[in-house]
């Protein structure tokens, strides 16, 4: 059984004989765990995201054992949903099948020889010649070609179809050993048919040798070339719209499949993603760019299937560059038909989808690149900065002084209203309970804002902070609100310490779940806080399934006293999220958040990892 993100919550005693782990072992590790490519989240991800779409995913491939030993399974995904439909995990059925594909692969290697020589060829009468030329097999494009059925022709010599000049001449002999010198024997000429009428053939001999290099026979191919007009008619056809697709598209490999799925056609995206020259892979087959598992279960011609069938075959996978390493591909597969609707083959067009991230790799350098600016920017700014010290000091006295008035004025309206008598000063009452509220609501005014003030100030005390320890005391300060809120939490963290001020980073949290649970008009909120490394930091998120933020409203987030909603709706003194960013930055770091209106809000924040002992304990 598998939660939501593919991490196994329940393993029976089977699955812990499969796969060599320990039921704690498998126990909340990812079913990417189990997959050939190290933690192949990428390919477990859309293997989850297939079963949620379909209702069950099946598929066949290489698994891990716990000693790193493979073996073929049959895996079977179920998506699992409670009483109001909502998705809570995953059923996973896994059968080890290796002796059945074991068996299966020695049957398809026996036929290997036959089907070879079928695919090698298009279009043609096939048959297959003994050593001395005479026919051992017949098949239906030879008897309409030729006018025998198998039972006229097989065990007769193949010099039938020969001219008498060609007897004479002894050319059927001479043909057998040119193939057996060079390999192939190719020519056009003059055939007869069984009715005695001659057509102009396309003859291919070609020698067959078993593994000891010792001859087993011939195969012979004829085709009638009396409809070779009309063939290049479609053949013209085709190379027309393979050009009206090329040129309809940009940045993506294209090339062009014959029926059997061979290359016929090679452009230059093509040739930059999977790394062949034309002239290197025009002829080959095109399972050369899947992986091994793709081909032993039949893949390619999988998807020439489907494509034959539907029009058109779509999906993402690994695929394999010349120089073996891989590369996760978008690939549509279209079926080309001519204007009779024959199929002469598939246009196949990749994307290389490591650009996507690439751009975002450039996004972040741009980011860097900024944050070096303001970095020079400084000393140019150092009277700015300073007239802004001399104004957080201020801030931070008047803030001070501040409280002790306003706690006398309320002390002063608690007795008031303790001594007037609820029935004969009711509406006096009222505006004395107003007039309290408007003071507690100012002193927590003023106590953020001294917060806020303060935080710009002194050293801070860092220490190296357990961050399971760190989430937790977040948490127990928020807990009447989440128990209020009956709100579910979930944490995810792949870090063993951090290095910073305790007491900011715990109010940096509390912060973030604070403003998660109030802005969610949701039945059962939803948080989650994760927690992981990412080139030299570590990066927090907070993750809502509240009303979201709007694009435009995204900039104005961490401006403080700035409020996007009103106070009635969603109470607050506009300084939390303000607060969030001074501490943040107090430890080297960025925060920003990701929302969609309606799709709930994900505020992340990094933290330099500024300790090398840290980072040892980590």
């Amino acid at each position: 059984m598998l939660d939501t993100n593919g991490y196994i919550q329940y393993s029976n005693p089977a699955a812990t004989t499969l796969t060599g782990y320990s039921a704690d072992e498998l126990l909340n590790r990812p079913l990417a765990a189990l997959y050939p490519i190290l933690n192949d989240l990428t390919k477990a991800e859309y293997e989850l995201s297939q079963a949620s779409k379909r209702g069950t995913y099946v598929t066949e491939g290489w698994k891990t054992k716990k000693d790193e030993s493979k073996f073929w399974a049959s895996m079977t995904l179920s998506p699992l949903y409670d009483n109001n439909q909502m998705l809570v995990g995953y059923s996973c059925l896994l059968r080890d099948t290796t002796e059945q594909k074991n068996a299966e692969l020695d049957v398809r290697y026996s036929e290997e020889k036959y089907r070879l020589m079928v695919e090698s060829v298009r279009d043609y009468a096939i048959f297959m010649l003994d050593t001395e030329g005479y026919i051992k097999t017949w098949n239906e494009g030879a008897a309409r070609i030729k006018g025998y059925t198998a039972s006229e022709i097989i065990g007769k010599h193949f010099s039938t179809f020969y001219t008498a000049e060609d007897l004479e001449s002894k050319k059927p002999e001479m043909e057998l050993r040119v193939a057996l010198a060079t390999g192939k024997y190719e020519e056009e000429g003059w055939r007869v048919r069984k009715d005695g009428s001659l057509f102009w053939a396309n003859v291919v001999i070609t020698a067959l040798f078993n593994e000891h290099n010792k001859l087993i026979g011939f195969s012979k191919v004829t085709r009638d070339l009396t409809d070779r007009k009309e063939k290049d008619e479609r053949l013209r056809q085709s190379e027309e719209r393979f050009r009206s697709l090329v040129e309809q598209v940009t940045d993506y490999g294209i090339f062009m499949l014959d029926e059997k799925g061979r290359i016929v056609s090679w452009n230059e995206g093509a040739r930059r993603i999977n790394g062949y020259t034309a002239q290197e892979v025009i002829g080959k087959y095109f399972s050369i760019f899947y992986p091994e598992e793709d081909i032993l279960i039949g893949k390619p011609a999988h998807e020439l299937k489907v494509a034959r069938r539907e029009g058109k075959y779509e999906e993402e996978g690994w695929r394999i560059r010349k120089d073996g390493s891989l590369f996760w591909a978008n690939i549509v597969i279209t079926a080309v038909y001519t204007d009779e609707n024959i199929l002469i083959g598939f246009s196949k067009v990749v994307r290389d989808l490591t650009e996507r991230k690439e751009s975002e790799k450039a996004l972040r350098e741009s980011y860097d690149r900024f944050r070096m600016l303001a970095e020079e920017l400084k000393v140019t700014n150092f009277e700015l900065s300073y007239a802004n010290e001399e104004l957080e000091q201020f801030t931070s006295i008047v803030s001070h002084d501040l409280q002790e008035p306003i706690r006398t004025i309320k002390s002063f309206l608690q007795l008031i209203d303790m001594k007037l008598d609820a029935k004969q000063h009711e509406g006096l009452k009222t505006y004395i309970s107003k007039s309290i509220n408007a003071a507690t609501r100012m002193r927590e005014l003023i106590q953020n804002l001294l917060h806020y003030s303060q935080l710009s100030k002194g050293e801070i005390a860092k220490e190296n902070i357990e961050v399971n320890a760190l989430i937790e005391e977040a948490l127990q300060n928020v807990k009447s609100a989440i128990d209020a809120s009956k709100a579910q939490v979930v944490i995810e963290n792949e870090v063993g310490v951090v290095y910073g001020d305790r007491v900011q980073l715990v109010q940096l949290l509390q912060n973030l779940i604070t403003n998660a649970l109030k802005f969610t008009e949701a039945e059962q909120p939803q948080i989650k806080v994760t927690c992981k490394y990412e080139k030299g930091s570590v990066r927090f998120a907070v993750t809502d399934n509240g009303i979201g933020i709007s694009k435009s409203d995204i900039p104005k987030v961490f401006d403080i006293f700035r409020r996007l909603h009103t106070k009635k709706d969603y109470p607050g003194t506009g300084i939390g999220l303000a607060i969030c960013k001074k501490i943040v930055e107090r430890h080297g770091g960025h925060i920003w958040p990701e929302s969609e209106p309606g799709k709930g809000t994900t505020f992340y924040f990094t933290i330099n990892k500024e300790n090398r002992e840290a980072q040892s304990i980590a």
